[in-house]
């Protein structure tokens, strides 16, 4: 105990070096003690039935008290306190991560204060989680409410609401908005931002002459009208939903062929400018909303069932073999949780599948309340097979196509064998006038039997002339030719008939029986072998309204549980589900959301950086019909948009993260952006949308390539590039395997696939450039670009050089530039001359030098920060 006291004394004499609040503020027990009790300590000493050495650390009275070890604190006295004591010798936490110094320090702190409390306790608290005001009153957790303006010095700056919020807090630090961006500059970085593509130089041109005072509204319009839109906000959205073309979960990782309409489900609405009200609702239980129509009735009623794949978007390992069933159910019904709640609440309400959550307010009972929500789709006891979800769109008219279709091929199937016997017969009749005449009855009269229903004689007669045995399956031998060419002529008839009939048109949707409610049961610790007291539906109970899930509603078919849930996330007065989509967007827009961890607005996330601009991005977004594009046109109209991203020294010395935003950041494009901007520049680009993805494949290195694959001579799967169509396709029409990423884009911190991306990081990392340098993909877009650039410049150095850098940057080169690529085509072109000249005839390339230093030039220009970046 001595020793114990010593630590403390001197841990206390330390204090005046560890970073804390100031010294005259208070420390109190619910907003900066408990806390860290909570992280650390409720699960031994408060959550559980059994409370571990009777110390209960959920009410300052109890630790006074104390436990089986004696008093636990002694209010004022540090040194005395028994759990500092323990804390500081690393005794407590037991096992685990032990307490930082700034955690020991409050603790430190708040006894010698005495040990504050914020208000008198209450007498006793329930067995679990309680939640106290402060964390009731967590900023997340308030309901939306719209801000007044702020005043501003700088009126001339503001072009709409977001700059006032922006520029006032500027304003407070003395500094204000960057310059406004050169029109080029402008151009390209809406381009990316709304369509993820880069500006064709037709349009830079159209921009660069456009006089009107509101071009750049009209370009705003016009790129929130293109089909591409869709394309490039439907990649966000597919982020934190965790999309993909397989199951993964297991080695094999099944592809899922039917995804892609769910995929297309997005994209569509995003065009159509949906409220993202109903697009909720529609993923959340369009099935419900459907209430037993048929979902091929109309395209709408389809595209709600469709909808619905956003809840089968979870790794899925049941029905793999070697995998146990129960536990895969389980792993679904979990990763599905963490994509709802990620994406909708900004919460990781899946940290409280085992144990209450050790930062935020959410109660394991709660995470429960949520999976039973979901329970009655996904009931493990009562598990579908994924080919038992599919919903076939097929209409009355495509059945009745079918039968029509199956009799056609029973009677060609019926003819053909018809044939076929005809020769058999006609075969046989010629052996067995090869046998002797008292003999030939005989064999005629075996013919039709059976082997074992043979006589003695009529087997023995087969045996000593087995040319008398043929049959279907040995005719060939007699008649190849013949046989050959009505075989022929049978798959022909037969590959005729089934191009009549209606293709497979499947829907991977989440649908839940009707008239069946299983009960959800909280699993001890997680273990779904060790179910407990049973739990209601319900949201999070420390918001508002929480009880606004019925156990089963009489009005709909099924439960009507997700219905329920969704109409209230939806509803508008939820106080997450708008501040974490507007926040999303602002991300996308700007490099970093208000809330710089889109997936986690709890209290290991980050704080708002301006949380009234949050709130008013939120109001806005629900006043204005849930329409993501009345939201974007006002973020990307505002000043604090249109910003250069040049640096000014003065306010890199004072936000050097540039949360101020005053200016712009520089942002690279993600994976999928650089090589659709490949695509456009070089020429390559596919319009064609929808549809079932484009295959991935490894080639013969084991690099995933685009392509089908086709077995070698050791019967690997193995895929070669070609000038297919489906090498051009934008990148979100490339099939995403979970355990298959392309190559030419896995090195651009693609999304996560396990289960969904919350967030993507931009890492600068070595791969990349050597990617760059060296992918054949790389390549190849290289050599298009080189010559769609010849095409139009011919073998004029300096022609190339200016078409190529405005294909590829969309501005014209200065002098000095175009002066630098003369010189590299110059230098480039001296060597592969010296390469061809010196090799032998046989290996002589094809492509002239000066053609190929073209390419040199056009891949160095698709490898640079300038192509790859957006100002």
């Amino acid at each position: 105990m001595l020793v114990q006291r010593v630590l403390v004394l001197a841990w206390v004499c330390l204090l005046g070096s560890v970073p804390l609040v100031a010294d005259d503020s208070p420390v109190r027990f619910e907003s900066d003690v408990r806390p860290i009790f909570k992280t650390h300590c409720f699960h031994c000493h408060g959550e559980e039935e059994k409370i571990e050495g009777n110390l209960d650390l959920r009410l300052v009275r109890s630790l006074i008290k104390g436990g089986d070890s004696g008093a636990g604190l002694v209010a004022g006295q540090p040194v005395e306190s028994l759990i500092l004591q323990r804390v500081v010798k690393g005794e407590m936490p037991p096992k685990g991560k032990r307490l930082s110094d700034k955690e020991i320090a409050t603790l430190t702190k708040w006894v010698e204060q005495g040990a504050l409390t914020a208000r008198p306790e209450p007498e006793a608290l329930p067995m679990g989680q309680e939640f106290t005001e402060e964390e009731r009153h967590y900023w997340a957790f308030q309901p939306v409410t719209r801000p007044s303006l702020p005043g501003v010095k700088q009126l001339a700056l503001v072009a709409n609401p977001i700059d006032r919020f922006l520029l006032a807090k500027l304003e407070t630090e003395g500094q204000t908005f960057s310059p406004e961006a050169d029109r080029a500059t402008l151009v390209r970085r809406l381009s990316f931002d709304l369509l993820g593509l880069p500006p064709t130089p037709e349009l830079m041109t159209e921009m660069t002459a456009d006089t009107r005072p509101d071009w750049y509204e009209r370009l705003v319009d016009r790129m929130l009208a293109d089909p591409a839109y869709g394309e490039r906000w439907g990649r966000h959205w597919l982020d934190p939903v965790g999309y993909a073309d397989s199951d993964g979960y297991v080695e094999d990782d099944p592809v899922r062929p039917w995804a892609f309409r769910y995929r297309d489900y997005v994209i569509r609405s995003l065009n159509a400018d949906k409220p993202l009200s109903e697009f909720i609702i529609e993923q959340l239980a369009g099935d419900e909303v459907l209430n037993g129509a048929l979902p091929h009735a109309s395209e709408e009623n389809t595209d709600r069932l469709v909808a619905t794949g956003f809840l089968r978007m979870a790794p899925d390992g049941t029905g793999a073999g070697g995998v146990d069933q129960n536990t895969a159910r389980n792993d679904v019904m979990a990763e599905t949780i963490k994509i709802v709640s990620t994406t909708l609440l900004g919460m990781t309400v899946g940290c409280a599948q085992c144990h209450e959550h050790r930062y935020d307010p959410i109660s394991q009972a709660d995470y429960y309340r949520v999976r039973a929500i979901f329970e009655p789709a996904l009931d493990w006891k009562n598990w579908r097979d994924k080919n038992a979800r599919l919903i076939s769109l097929w209409t009355a008219g495509d059945y009745e196509t079918a039968d029509k279709n199956n009799k056609e091929l029973a009677e060609a199937q019926k003819k053909y064998e018809m044939d076929l016997d005809a020769i058999v017969n006609e075969v046989f009749e010629r052996e067995v006038g090869k046998v002797a005449a008292e003999k030939q009855t005989l064999a005629r009269e075996a013919k039709p039997l059976a082997a074992d229903k043979r006589t003695p004689e009529q087997t023995q007669l087969y045996k000593d002339l087995p040319s008398l045995n043929v049959d279907r399956g040995s005719v060939y031998l007699y008649e190849q030719k013949r046989v050959a060419d009505l075989n022929k002529a049978n798959e022909k008839n037969q590959a005729d008939i089934r191009a009549k009939r209606p293709p497979d048109n499947f829907v991977a949707c989440l649908t839940e029986p009707t008239e069946h409610v299983p009960p959800t049961h909280l699993f001890s610790r997680g273990d779904f072998n060790q179910p407990r007291q049973v739990v209601p539906p319900g949201d999070l109970s420390v918001l508002p309204e929480p009880n606004v899930v019925p156990e089963n509603d009489p009005h709909v078919t099924t439960s009507g549980r997700r219905l329920a849930w969704a109409k209230h996330l939806a509803g508008g007065q939820h106080p997450l589900v708008a501040r974490v989509l507007v926040n999303r967007v602002w991300m996308h827009h700007f490099g970093r959301g208000i809330v710089a961890t889109p997936g986690d607005f709890g209290r290991l996330g980050e704080p708002p950086s301006h949380p009234e601009l949050l709130n008013w991005l939120a109001s806005e977004l629900v006043s204005s019909g849930w329409s993501l594009k009345h939201l974007q046109r006002a973020i990307v109209t505002s000043t604090a948009y249109r910003q250069s991203s040049k640096q000014r020294p003065e306010l890199v010395a004072l936000d050097p993260d540039n949360r101020l935003l005053g200016r712009m950041s520089v942002r690279r494009l993600e994976a999928e952006a650089i090589r659709d901007a490949m695509l456009v520049v070089t020429g390559s680009h596919s319009q064609a949308m929808y549809g079932p993805p484009a295959p991935v494949n490894p080639d013969e290195v084991g690099q995933i390539i685009i392509g089908k694959a086709t077995r070698d001579g050791n019967g690997l799967l193995v895929a070669a590039a070609n000038d297919d169509p489906d090498q051009y396709r934008r990148s979100l029409y490339i099939q995403v395997r979970r355990s298959q990423p392309l190559g030419m884009i896995e090195p651009f911190d693609i999304a996560a696939t396990a289960p969904n991306c919350e967030l993507r990081r931009s890492s600068t990392a070595a791969p990349q450039s050597l990617l760059m340098m060296n992918n054949a993909a790389v390549l190849r877009f290289a050599e298009r670009f080189a010559a769609r650039v010849a095409a139009v410049a011919g073998d004029d150095d300096s022609r190339q050089a200016e078409v190529a850098w405005q294909l590829a940057y969309g501005v014209a080169p200065v002098e000095a530039e175009v002066a630098g690529a003369r010189e590299l085509l110059a230098t480039t072109k001296a060597h592969f001359e010296q390469v061809a000249s010196a090799a032998p005839a046989e290996q002589k390339p094809t492509v002239p030098p000066a053609q190929q230093a073209l390419a040199v030039y056009c891949q160095a220009l698709l490898s640079s920060n300038r192509f790859l970046y957006v100002d």
